[in-house]
């Protein structure tokens, strides 16, 4: 038995025509007062655009590198950029400290096994911190390969 064989609106219909009779004097005004203003809202929603138009990529050109630059110069660069790097890197791990420590405290409030899911989390962090390694490892050894001479 399908599923629209179990409606029907005939009664819904009857009761509706036999309130809209019962409302008294006022009840066309108060009808078209609230067809209209239902009209109203689905027109605003229907005008309105809910995509928004992508964004354009933002493009940012080197242009702080002198042609004549040194050797010193471009250490001292990277120098720079990887202290700024190390900074940032620290700074997040001290923020996500906190939030463990945090996270720490509600689940001995809680009764776990605070110590176990702490290994647990620390080991996996460390096999994460492996896998990087690795892959950096693979990456620069291809690339010396690749950098070697061929003997003929």
């Amino acid at each position: 038995m399908s599923y629209w064989q179990k409606i029907n609106p005939t009664g819904a219909i009857a009761d509706f025509r036999a309130v809209f009779r019962d409302a008294g004097p006022k009840r066309w005004p108060v009808a078209l007062v609230a067809a209209s203003i239902t009209f109203g809202i689905f027109s605003i929603m229907a005008a309105e655009s809910w995509k928004q138009p992508r964004p354009l990529p933002k493009v940012t050109y080197i242009k702080s590198w002198p042609l004549d630059r040194t050797d010193e110069e471009t250490r001292a660069f990277i120098a720079a950029n990887q202290k700024e790097k190390d900074a940032r890197e620290a700074a997040i791990e001290a923020y996500e400290k906190e939030g463990r420590e945090l996270w720490a405290t509600l689940g001995k409030a809680s009764g776990m096994d605070v110590d176990k899911i702490k290994r647990e989390a620390e080991a996996e962090r460390a096999r994460e911190k492996a896998a990087q390694k690795a892959k950096a490892d693979a990456i620069l050894n291809k690339q010396a390969e690749e950098a070697k001479p061929v003997a003929e």
